[in-house]
């Protein structure tokens, strides 16, 4: 049985969102993309740092944290439900060449707005914005290094390391480095090609508890409830 989590909610559909709102660092339990329909914001997260106007679509996979900026005249967005088409992709940001067409598609059937979405997603080239999307981009790499080595090498004053990552993103570099690579377990567990053990030493856990306990604190269930729950789909 899953165990109770606390996720945030993204209903399908339009939503409005104020003028200089903030949302601060949050996770969803279900995949789906956001197509920014006029105003604009900035949104930090696991997979970097984007600032999207109109016309920029954003994916987000399940179990994704971030957190969001608006600018001063809000935004308008479009939420789908990501397409089965782009379940497996690694782009994050990207484009569409006509949101007003999937606005009025989805006004009719919302399912052929998402297909419509996979078919003419353009995705765009990453980018960085400053030294902290350098370090979220070398955490996400999940290879093992020391922060105050890595801000020595980039010249950045190590008192300052971490209370700037956190006005980027929203946590510090050890928390977004924990939660990347819980991501990455839930992952590989769910494709079900590797032992629990081999994932846990693979992506650096301690042990096979300490890579149990960061998946079920991401995602409400323990690794083994996800592959048995994966495993029964694939034989329907």
């Amino acid at each position: 049985m899953k165990e109770v989590s606390c996720f945030a909610d993204a209903p399908l559909g339009l939503l409005e969102h104020g003028a200089g709102e903030y949302r601060g660092r949050h996770c969803h339990d279900e995949a789906f993309v956001a197509v920014v329909l006029e105003g604009g914001y900035q949104e930090a997260g696991d997979e970097g740092r984007w600032n999207v106007g109109p016309g920029d679509a954003l994916i987000h996979h399940a179990f994704e944290s971030h957190l969001d900026r608006f600018e001063a005249k809000g935004a308008r967005v479009l939420v789908l439900a990501l397409p089965p088409a782009l379940a497996g992709t690694t782009s994050v940001r990207g484009r569409v060449p006509d949101p007003d067409y999937l606005v009025r598609l989805a006004e009719r059937d919302a399912h052929a707005a998402s297909l419509h979405f996979g078919e003419s997603f353009v995705a765009a080239v990453p980018s960085m914005l400053d030294w902290p999307d350098m370090l979220a981009d070398d955490l996400r790499r999940l290879d093992p290094f020391a922060l105050s080595i890595w801000a020595e090498e980039k010249g950045v004053r190590a008192e300052t390391l971490s209370r700037g990552f956190r006005a980027a993103y929203g946590c510090t570099p050890k928390s977004y480095r924990a939660d990347v690579r819980a991501r990455a377990a839930f992952a590989a567990v769910r494709l079900g090609g590797e032992t629990f053990a081999d994932i846990a030493h693979r992506l650096h856990f301690t042990d096979q508890a300490h890579m149990t306990h960061a998946v079920a604190g991401l995602t409400g269930a323990p690794p083994g409830w996800w592959r048995r729950r994966q495993m029964d789909t694939r034989q329907r």
